[in-house]
């Protein structure tokens, strides 16, 4: 049967690598305690899941939730890069929304940056840049950790298309959150509104920098000429 999940794991899994299985776990924190706690790897590259997700990129929801509802992470973001695929192939409003609102069905399946990287704006971003973003505010005050960073990469569409109001709100919901992942995702997005605006970027850190987590911060000011970079690291802007 066409793109069947059994053809799809059997296609993946030609690629396993056991160093990249035995390496990856670590790279995604998955020990004890950690962000990817109980994630598992069968050691494939994305380009790799890119050739599959390419070719199934019109498997049915229920292929891409038995993928999603796999313990293994490849299968998962398989299933999220062939979405993103099927999105962006039907173009009609109806087929676009099955899209979003299975994406939105299966954000517990999104557990791992990666996964919210590689999908969250280029299916909820596109959808959302001229409709009602209060999902994302909701998202973003909610004490779970993935759904927070897909609130906040998800303006990054809308960063791309010059609008920048509601990635600025979202970073201002997230600053002061407790998790690095987070504080890479803000200080990311706040770096891309700055490749746009640097004035804008700066006129916004300006009266937050001091209060705001180095990581985020220095996420931020990457692309500022040393000197500026360097006032806001050492306050004195």
């Amino acid at each position: 049967m066409k793109n069947s999940t059994k053809e799809i794991i059997n296609e993946i899994n030609t690629y396993r690598d056991e160093a990249k299985a035995a390496f990856l776990p670590r790279f995604f924190k998955t020990g004890k305690g950690e962000y990817g706690e109980g994630d598992l790897f069968i050691g494939v590259v994305v380009p790799n899941l890119r050739v599959v997700a390419k070719k199934h990129f019109d498997a049915d929801f229920d292929t891409l939730r038995e993928l999603l509802a796999s313990p293994y992470h490849e299968y998962r973001l398989t299933a999220l890069l062939a979405l993103t695929y099927r999105y962006a192939k039907f173009k009609d409003l109806a087929s676009r929304e099955a899209c979003v609102n299975f994406y939105v069905s299966q954000v517990d399946a999104i557990n791992n940056w990666d996964l919210v990287d590689l999908s969250c704006y280029k299916i909820l971003g596109h959808w959302l840049f001229d409709k009602d973003k209060q999902l994302l505010y909701d998202w973003a005050k909610e004490n779970h950790l993935w759904k927070q960073r897909i609130a906040m990469i998800t303006c990054m569409h809308f960063v791309k298309q010059g609008e920048f109001k509601d990635a600025l709100a979202i970073a201002d919901l997230l600053q002061h959150h407790p998790h690095d992942l987070i504080h890479k995702a803000v200080g990311w997005i706040l770096r891309e509104i700055g490749k746009e605006n640097e004035q804008l970027l700066v006129d916004y850190l300006t009266p937050r920098y001091k209060e705001m987590p180095r990581t985020m911060l220095r996420y931020a000011i990457e692309r500022f000429e040393e000197g500026k970079r360097k006032a806001f690291l050492h306050s004195k802007v």
